[in-house]
């Protein structure tokens, strides 16, 4: 193994667990709001990693990708909840969504935070060790992308993607069983589409915009101080 590529596995491999794991946490965390406290009785409101862990899809595919230097993402154990224990005055449908928009949301405030982050290195602290200086800029830069990524991918309305969830509160609930039944065979329609690289093409266009909005913001505020 080069060394660039040990590289690149360092500088990407926190990035994605911790962005993973804060996905999911975030799920876990709106339902609690919502009044269903499944995932905290579960010990799954923490941002320790390891109750979080999918073999599969937290460690091996995004390790795989990292080294093949293409779009890094994974996933992690699912955090349960029941829509069910909601609050009384919480619409089931209405704290569905809300729950499934808690991931990908968290990604986007990931990738804003850390584009300030990332512009600040740049224009303040361009005078660091250099070996400081970019590994920061590498890390904040990495926390960016792979949170975008995660939230672009997120939103793609195929079950089990939270982007389904999100679809069905504006679908009549007779389609419900359509999405129950696709989600069956959910995981081989996304390893397909991983594997046809139909994915990547789905996901660069908005990836990109984002990544170039996020960055201009920082930059415009910057720039009045």
């Amino acid at each position: 193994m080069s060394i660039d590529v040990v590289m690149r596995v360092v500088i990407w491999a926190v990035p994605v667990l911790f962005s993973i794991v804060v996905h999911e946490v975030s799920h876990g965390w709106m339902a609690n709001r919502l009044g269903d406290d499944t995932a905290k009785r579960m010990g799954r409101l923490t941002l320790n990693p390891f109750p979080h862990i999918d073999p599969m899809g937290t460690v091996i595919l995004p390790l795989i990708m990292i080294i093949m230097g293409g779009p890094v993402f994974g996933w992690a154990k699912p955090v349960p909840f029941n829509p069910y224990n909601f609050n009384r005055n919480v619409n089931i449908r209405n704290g569905t969504m809300w729950v499934a928009l808690a991931g990908p949301g968290s990604n986007l405030t990931l990738a804003f935070i850390f584009s300030f982050v990332f512009v600040a290195i740049q224009q303040f602290f361009s005078g660091l060790p250099s070996i400081i200086y970019f590994s920061i800029s590498q890390l904040a830069q990495a926390l960016i992308f792979i949170n975008l990524v995660l939230a672009s991918l997120n939103l793609i309305p195929i079950p089990p993607l939270d982007g389904s969830k999100i679809l069905m509160r504006f679908l009549p609930p007779t389609y419900d069983h359509y999405f129950l039944m696709l989600e069956r065979y959910g995981f081989f329609i996304l390893i397909i589409l991983l594997a046809t690289g139909v994915f990547s093409r789905i996901i660069l266009a908005p990836v990109k915009f984002l990544y170039g909005i996020f960055l201009l913001i920082p930059t415009f505020l910057f720039d009045l101080i």
